[in-house]
């Protein structure tokens, strides 16, 4: 039966892309549309009312960060993100416990967007990214100290929702989420520290380690979550955890391609910041060790300050180099062994369709 479906699955699917065209992604999107929407509908309340426990200063970054209020504190109605880590918990959760187990994982859900937005206030930060969800980050508004004090409140919110949640498998959880944190620290530790190496120095092996920690970690921790709350079984679990981290993987493979060639206008960030700020990520380590003149060019680029008039030069030469072709074959695998495992830990082909539904959605995106 695993193999039935697997197979089946993947004689559908075409070779991953990332829809920088606008064009329609597997199934059109109207699945995993469905179940962002779902999700969001019964995680945002559980959101508000942990954001809203906080004493003011925090409150206030953390509404604004959301996208639920203007720097003004006057009500807005934003963009708070896609909620594709809350969307996972619950959906492994049902896949594996029925609807009763979805509801049980509320909080658990609440509690992964909780962490999610930490390393995005902390990341923000570090970065000195300027744009998020097409507006103003919080530091540009209300100066690092608040946004980082903001993004630790978010991150004990989470653990202590999990703390005051009844069921049994909270202990269990709030251990994975808090190791989860840790690996996600360790893994932007390691990102931070490569932008300080020479561009020759740093080595494909240690981008994708870097990678999964931050960002395939804590997706595999929410599906491991969901399988938890559903009682379901270590190696199931184990199986989800894996299905995330390599379903992640893609995932930041093509966040890493859209951050070069996406459109600013479906991103929210400006064209090429990632080559503006020199980050090493993985379509372009892919590029530096292509051994090609594409990549000697590439090199010589990122070694000298950064120049506006340099940029199309810059982004050619990643492409020119492979770093976008290798970006895009390895998402495509990623995905297949995020297939593999899922298969594993869900081997109904109707139970695990929106699991496959939201891991096709994030490595279909255009923003």
């Amino acid at each position: 039966m695993k193999g039935g479906w697997l197979t089946e699955t993947r004689e559908r699917r075409s070779p991953i892309g990332t829809q920088t065209d606008g064009g329609p992604g597997p199934l059109d999107g109207h699945e995993a549309a469905t179940i962002l929407e779902r999700s969001r509908a019964v995680v945002d309340p559980e959101l508000r009312a942990a954001i809203d426990s906080l004493p003011g200063s925090m409150r206030r970054v953390a509404l604004y960060h959301f996208g639920w209020e203007h720097p003004d504190g006057t009500p807005a109605a934003g963009h708070a993100g896609k909620a594709i880590r809350p969307a996972l918990v619950l959906t492994a959760a049902a896949a594996l416990g029925g609807p009763g187990a979805r509801t049980a994982a509320v909080r658990a859900a609440a509690a992964v967007e909780l962490v999610h937005n930490f390393t995005l206030l902390h990341d923000d930060v570090m970065d000195r990214d300027t744009t998020r969800r097409h507006r103003p980050t919080a530091w540009t508004v209300f100066g690092d100290p608040d946004a980082i004090l903001a993004g630790d409140a978010l991150q004990a919110l989470a653990l202590r929702l999990l703390a005051e949640d009844p069921h049994p498998a909270a202990a269990a959880a709030g251990v994975r989420l808090a190791n989860c944190v840790i690996e996600l620290c360790a893994g932007q530790h390691a990102d931070t520290a490569m932008e300080q190496r020479a561009p020759a120095e740093v080595t494909l092996d240690e981008t994708l380690a870097m990678a999964e920690a931050k960002t395939g970690a804590l997706l595999g921790c929410a599906c491991a979550l969901g399988g938890l709350y559903a009682g379901a079984a270590a190696e199931d679990v184990a199986a989800l955890d894996a299905f995330g981290r390599e379903a992640g993987l893609a995932f930041q493979l093509i966040d890493d391609v859209i951050g070069i060639w996406g459109d600013p206008s479906r991103t929210g960030k400006p064209a090429g910041a990632d080559l503006a700020a020199r980050k090493k990520s993985l379509p372009v380590v892919a590029a530096l060790a292509s051994g090609t003149p594409a990549a000697a060019e590439l090199a010589e680029l990122y070694r000298a300050p950064y120049e506006k008039e340099d940029l199309e030069r810059t982004v050619l030469a990643v492409e020119r180099a492979g770093g976008r072709d290798w970006a895009q074959v390895q998402a495509a695998d990623r995905m297949a062994r995020a297939m593999q495992e899922l298969a594993r830990a869900v081997p109904e082909p109707e139970a695990a369709g929106g699991l496959l539904a939201l891991a096709e959605f994030v490595t279909r995106r255009s923003s």
